[in-house]
């Protein structure tokens, strides 16, 4: 009888444990034009396409230690986009950490093992903003522009629309459906390789640089200034618009979409 209710009690502890429930769900109409913004600190973040007119988003919270409960999902629109963000217990109780669209708010934590993996649907047109401080940040057949930063953790994007993305420990690897952007369009990391997928008919000046690594490009580009396996400064086309792409440790192509 006992050894037959310590197999019982193995076989419930091995058992799987039923999947969890979303820890946060929303959506919402965003016309085309605004912005979807996710802002976290721990955890990764995953945009898709939507299959409405809608934006889906929902936020699951995971933890070893502390409380996941200790992080709040706040949504704050802002004149027709939308900023969603894990906030965190301060470092500072007297300054609580505060949710708000771009460079604005408070976003700080400190020894927290919360993370918190953001998914979310993007309907075309609607653009998309991710940031995240330790996690991948990851967006995939879009039709809207998208800027993407992380700090540890890589960067992978495709989208119909122009792309902006940041790391510093991390690869970026992405795909942009047009090449009409205005000014300076920047893809940066420290550590971290770069490879970027553009149409044929790209016109631009470029400026590509690297310390520890190579360049490629399959575009032609008419050099200007020294030539040099580690720089790279030149027009592709009629040239116009800048495209910056920069790293220290790590190779950059440029390679045509297809």
């Amino acid at each position: 009888m006992r050894h037959l209710l310590a197999l019982t009690l193995l076989a419930l502890s091995a058992a799987p444990r039923p999947a969890p429930a979303d820890d946060f769900q929303w959506h919402g109409s965003i016309a085309p034009g605004h912005s979807i913004e996710i802002k976290g600190i721990n955890g990764d973040i995953r945009a898709e396409p939507s299959g409405s007119n809608d934006v889906e988003v929902t936020a699951v919270k995971r933890a070893n230690r502390d409380d996941p409960e200790s992080v709040q999902i706040q949504v704050v629109p802002n004149g027709g986009d939308v900023t969603i963000c894990a906030v965190y217990p301060s470092k500072d109780s007297s300054q609580p950490n505060v949710c708000q669209p771009g460079n604005g708010g408070r976003m700080n934590t400190q020894n927290s093992d919360v993370q918190v993996q953001f998914t979310v649907h993007v309907p075309a047109g609607v653009a998309f903003i991710g940031k995240t401080v330790n996690g991948g940040v990851d967006a995939s057949q879009l039709n809207g522009n998208v800027e993407l930063n992380t700090v540890n953790g890589s960067v992978t994007f495709s989208t119909t629309g122009e792309a902006r993305a940041k790391t510093v420990n991390g690869s970026i690897r992405g795909q942009m459906g047009q090449a009409n952007w205005t000014g300076t369009l920047q893809i940066s990391t420290v550590n971290g390789g770069i490879t970027l997928s553009l149409p044929g008919d790209l016109n631009s000046e470029v400026k590509i640089s690297t310390v520890n690594g190579d360049i490629q490009s399959e575009f032609p580009v008419t050099m200007t200034g020294l030539i040099s396996r580690r720089k790279l400064e030149g027009t592709i086309g009629a040239g116009g618009r800048v495209l910056a792409l920069d790293t220290v440790n790590g190779s950059v192509a440029l390679k045509t979409a297809r």
